[in-house]
């Protein structure tokens, strides 16, 4: 099962390379990839009954095969297939090497849909393949299985050598290591069930035991880690003034949510414990996760020590480094932008350049699913010394249902901050379709010129795309030179993630400070631009980004004390899109969009671009709650009844050697 995909017959060299990119790189690998949906050809018809329309199965001898030309040049291929109660035509285009493999004489069996051409019974394009007497046919006559695929390896390949793994495979590499009185079906069916179904309820069936086992591993896997992470002892031992932190709560100009109390406390009972803490605080926008982060890090100032926070952009880094500057303007701490400092606030400039990590207790990780798992791992073990490890806080306002937070991150302790602070005003939310673009300009014009208003103007791409997916997508460089000639009266700026640090603080600094009044920019501002008196968005090609991206975008706005306001300009009219646009219309909480967008799209909106090392579910939906929860509940008893649940144990012991 570990073997490398290269030791299958039929897999050389140029193949192993493509199998790579879906993630095949041994044997096992091609195993659990598994259909994404089915084709019916089950039904099987003589040509002679085959009715026009109708999707089927024939089996026949070729009489004539030949290959013609049309007049624009187009080649196709004709075979006439005879089963003694009729002929039928099978065409195919631009397959000219079809001649070669199949001369008259071979006995086919052939999928498709019956048609007209040239006035005789025809299948188009069908699938095909040699049979003999006692052939199993894997490609037609039955349910076949459609696989992902890529450049220069198909489908039907893919299924053609899925095949021939499950005969060469012995029963006993898959031995069921789950207790029976679970119900789910066994191993060795569901391997070969979920590839070559009788039925699609015996596919989904099959499905689903092998989409327990994937969160089984997830959840078996976070719990392992969590019992190493707690055979740490913390880097330094704290212990938590009260009286100083109560005078620190009132120096601040506002008052915490009961949320971010409650997270605080959490974080400070981890902070005094004797293992180091590893959570992860998930707020929404502008719930107020740096105030609980600068608490965490005034802690550890008190008690003499450094911490270290970092974050995935520059941008971000700077603005994290002068919110906390002005949290802290009445102490002695003090914060530093990749230096010496009480706080040490960076990118991952933390973990490359030579920044001294010594004396650092707290290690703050913000927007952590931007960052892969080696980046993370790299600057925890920068500031850890064999068994001591700093306390990790690590924290996202990318909002994610409970229930996969827990499998996501179930190494991680959990604080939420569900509510904002007082004062927030909630975005007016608008979607404005082609036919009122010009009345949107000129009203924005009144806000500029009336209200002394500032706008940020959103695009999904930096530069037109070629790419026919992104023909409609708006690009910032190209909206920017067509804006400055609709507001030729106004200061225009463009801001890009291409653009030279030194050039976007430039930007930003103009903006915030009222030299210029749209910003055209990219979802660079997603995270860590504040700029209160920003108070509309326009966000151009909406119907491109996930719920949780324009909730992030919007969440730039409403900073100040003036009424805010988001434009979703959208040039598709499609029903669903609409639908899920209204929903941002409709709501203001993240966690109830992450939730809505999880059942219209799927997880990929809600959990972002996926990273390298991270989790990615290649079997099992987020949406299989009922099986996420049972894949908890039995991985903790197996951790409790070890010999109950030997054969588990097993079998993870040996999945866990190979993601080592």
């Amino acid at each position: 099962m570990k073997a490398p995909i290269s030791t299958l017959p039929l897999v050389g060299p140029k193949y192993v390379q493509k199998l790579a990119k879906l993630d095949i790189k041994t044997l096992e690998d091609l195993l659990y990839h598994i259909p994404f949906r089915y084709q019916d050809f089950s039904e099987i018809s003589k040509i002679g009954s085959f009715p026009i329309g109708e999707t089927a199965t024939i089996k026949g001898e070729i009489l004539e095969f030949k290959n013609e030309y049309t007049r624009q040049g187009r080649k196709i291929q004709s075979a006439s297939i005879y089963d003694g109660t009729g002929k039928i035509t099978a065409v195919w285009f631009n397959q000219p090497f079809l001649a070669r493999v199949l001369p008259p004489g071979t006995k086919l069996s052939l999928s498709g849909k019956l048609q007209w051409w040239k006035k005789q019974k025809a299948i188009y394009s069908p699938e095909y393949e040699v049979v003999t007497e006692s052939s199993e046919t894997i490609h037609t006559g039955r349910l076949v299985p459609v696989y992902p695929a890529t450049a220069g390896i198909s489908p039907k390949w893919i299924r053609s050598r899925i095949s021939a793994l499950l005969k060469l495979l012995p029963k006993e590499n898959l031995n069921d290591y789950l207790p029976k009185n679970l119900n789910f079906m066994n191993l060795w069916e569901a391997v070969q069930s979920v590839h070559f179904p009788k039925s699609l309820e015996e596919a989904e069936t099959a499905r689903k035991r092998l989409a327990f086992d994937e969160l089984l591993f997830i959840q078996l896997l976070n719990l392992h880690k969590k019992s190493l992470w707690q055979k740490n002892e913390p880097t330094h031992k704290l212990t938590i003034d009260k009286d100083k932190l109560q005078q620190f709560f009132h120096l601040l100009p506002f008052t915490l949510t009961s949320s971010q109390l409650r997270s605080i406390n959490e974080i400070l009972n981890d902070l005094s414990g004797d293992k180091p803490m590893n959570r992860l605080l998930e707020g929404d926008v502008g719930s107020g996760k740096t105030i609980v982060a600068a608490i965490s890090a005034y802690i550890v100032y008190l008690n003499g020590f450094k911490s270290a926070i970092m974050a995935p952009t520059q941008i971000l880094a700077q603005q994290h480094f002068e919110t906390l500057t002005e949290i802290f303007k009445k102490t002695d701490l003090k914060v530093s932008l990749a230096g010496e400092g009480d706080i040490i606030v960076g990118t991952h400039a933390l973990i490359h350049k030579n920044v001294k990590l010594r004396d650092v207790a707290l290690v703050v990780i913000d927007e952590q699913h931007k960052f892969g798992v080696e980046q993370r791992t790299h600057l925890i073990h920068k500031s850890k010394k064999g068994n001591i490890a700093p306390h990790v806080l690590t924290m996202t306002a990318t909002p994610i249902p409970r229930t996969i937070a827990l499998t996501l991150y179930g190494e991680l302790e959990l604080s939420t901050l569900d509510e904002l602070p007082k004062g927030r005003k909630k975005v007016t939310t608008w979607i404005v379709p082609p036919a009122k673009r010009n009345p949107a300009y000129a009203w924005l014009k009144d806000q500029i010129s009336n209200f002394k208003n500032q706008i940020f103007i959103v695009c999904p791409l930096i530069e037109e795309s070629e790419s026919e997916t992104l023909a409609n997508a708006k690009a910032a460089t190209i909206e920017f030179e067509k804006l400055k000639i609709i507001f030729k009266d106004f200061r225009i700026g463009l801001l890009h993630g291409r653009m030279k640090v030194e050039e976007k603080n430039r930007v930003l600094d103009e903006f915030r400070s009222g030299k210029i009044d749209i910003l055209v920019t990219t979802p660079v501002v997603e995270v860590g631009v504040d700029i209160p008196n920003a108070n509309i968005m326009l966000i151009e090609s909406a119907d491109r980004f996930g719920l949780a991206s324009l909730h992030q975008l919007r969440g730039r706005i409403g900073r100040g004390d003036k009424k805010a306001y988001c434009l979703l300009f959208t040039e598709n009219s499609n029903n669903k899109v609409l639908a899920r646009l209204s929903a941002l219309k409709e709501n203001n909480s993240g966690f109830r969009l992450a939730e809505i967008d999880l059942g219209l799209r799927g997880p990929g909106e809600v959990l972002g671009t996926r990273q390298h090392g991270e989790t990615n579910l290649k079997i099992a939906s987020w949406q299989d709650i009922d099986l996420i929860k049972l894949s908890k509940t039995i991985a903790l008893q197996a951790v409790a009844n070890p010999s109950q649940f030997a054969k588990l144990h097993k079998a993870f012991a040996e999945k866990l050697i190979s993601v080592n």
